[in-house]
């Protein structure tokens, strides 16, 4: 009966334990995870089963790795919103493998995509020919996101700059360079692009958002 009791008492506290340190984390969907939230996750479940397992040990020695794991993640989850770089080593990148209706095989090769995993996608979203796409997107997730061409006209909107850092493969994309970036956004009172968290171009727009600009 002992030993029930201490199954039921080292389930519950590790239950909530991990429920709490997973609201500390952030929010984000199943399917949006990071390969280091699945790393840190999978490691919580194993040592917590090993945890439920292994009464005689004391449960201390459970709570200490899994308390290192949780600030590991949160110290990335940090650095990975103040350093782009960090956060494309973490999460990845978009990678655009259909543009302007041609498919890019060099990028599908790069992240080890192939045309069974490309029709497959474009069928789940009921689309059934490639002919009919103008833009697809491979997002971090493993998602395929995809324009058709009567939606989206042969544009799409691409950042420019993101965290103050200028995106040099999407000014490359529309034929602009940074100069050009630069000599813009000061005729429209941004001579700073450090101060500039997030910038699009599209159809001869602009979209400014300034760091830290609202406070609630």
């Amino acid at each position: 009966m002992e030993e029930i009791l201490t199954l039921v008492f080292r389930t519950v506290f590790l239950y909530v334990l991990i429920f709490v340190l997973f609201r500390l984390m952030g929010k984000r969907e199943i399917g949006e995870l990071s390969i280091l939230d699945l790393v840190v996750f999978i490691m919580m479940a194993e040592i917590a089963v090993l945890a439920i397992e292994n009464v005689n040990d004391h449960i201390f020695k459970t709570i200490v790795p899994i308390l290192v794991l949780t600030l590991i993640q949160v110290i990335f989850a940090y650095l990975s919103l103040k350093n782009q770089k960090i956060r494309q080593i973490l999460d990845g990148k978009p990678t655009i493998i259909i543009d302007r209706g041609k498919v890019d095989e060099h990028a599908m090769r790069t992240q080890r995509y192939n045309f069974d995993d490309l029709l497959t996608q474009l069928r789940e979203k009921n689309i059934e020919r490639i002919a009919d796409v103008s833009y697809a997107i491979l997002e971090p997730t493993g998602e395929l996101s995809v324009f058709t061409k009567d939606h989206t006209n042969h544009q799409i909107e691409l950042p420019l700059i993101i965290d103050g850092t200028i995106q040099e493969e999407h000014l490359q994309r529309i034929g602009k360079d940074q100069k050009w970036l630069e000599q813009m956004l000061e005729k429209k009172g941004y001579p700073s692009l450090s101060k500039i968290s997030f910038c699009t171009y599209h159809k001869g727009s602009f979209f400014v958002d300034i760091k830290d600009e609202y406070k609630s």
